[in-house]
Order: C-alpha cells, then structure tokens, then sequence
C-alpha cells in the first residue's frame, strides 16, 4: 500500500487549498460510484483521490472544470430576441388609440411595429441634453 503526502500532488496543483477542493470532489465523485483509475488497495475515497492526482491518472483541470460544473445552480442559456419590438411613442395617433382602448376591451388594441435596427437608429439620431449656466448656480 503506496503512501500518497501533499508533498507528492503539490507539484500537480501548486495550491494547497485548491488540491483540498480537487480531490474532496474526486472523493465524493468516488463514493457516489465513479470509476477507480489506480488501485484502491483497501484505502478510502480521499486517499484514493490524491493517489489519483498524485499519479496524473486524472487531471486536475479535468477536476476543477466538473467541481465548477457541480457547483452552478443557473446556466444561462442566449436566446434570440424578438423580430419585432413595439413602438412606444407620445405621437397623436397613439394618444388617440389610448382613450379608445380604456372603453373597450384589449383586443381592439393595436400597436405600432418597429424592428430592432430601425429602433437603434432612432436612438442614434438622439441629442444628449444641453447644459445651460442656469442649471449649474
């Protein structure tokens, strides 16, 4: 039965805190029934584990990426964004459309469409707002 130290993984993982992560992870990976890559040799999981990274049977950027894999409870995912986004305007129309639409019911609702680069051109053609000497005293 090999005897396995820090002094022998310290050179596969250079941080002492981090190897505690690695091969606890790997332990538990063990005794959740993980396949062996050395011989157990009647030692427990955590043995086992360093014995592992010690060996280089596994690899400890392997074991870093699945113990930060365990770990995340959300995973973004992208999706695509909507074709069409509604006009949001204080023109006349739609302030004629908003009266009418508190007498009746939703249905009778309609909105203006605008695609996403015709809104983002709009934006661009926005001013900021100009300072004036009153604003400042």
């Amino acid at each position: 039965m090999a005897r396995v130290t820090v002094e022998d993984c310290i050179d596969k993982v250079e941080n002492r805190f981090e190897l505690v992560l690695l091969a606890s992870h790997r332990a538990r990976l063990l005794a959740a029934g993980a396949p062996l890559t050395v011989d157990r040799d009647r030692d427990k999981n955590p043995v086992v584990a360093l014995r592992e990274i010690g060996d280089e049977t596994i690899t400890a950027d392997d074991l870093k990426e699945q113990l930060i894999h365990s770990m995340q409870k959300y995973v973004e995912v992208d999706e695509p964004e909507a074709e069409t986004v509604p006009l949001l305007s204080s023109s006349p129309a739609a302030a004629a459309v908003a009266p009418q639409a508190a007498s009746s019911d939703d249905s009778a609702v309609q909105f203006d469409r605008m695609s996403e680069e015709d809104l983002l051109r709009g934006l661009e053609n926005l001013a900021p707002p100009v300072e004036t000497d009153d604003e400042g005293d």
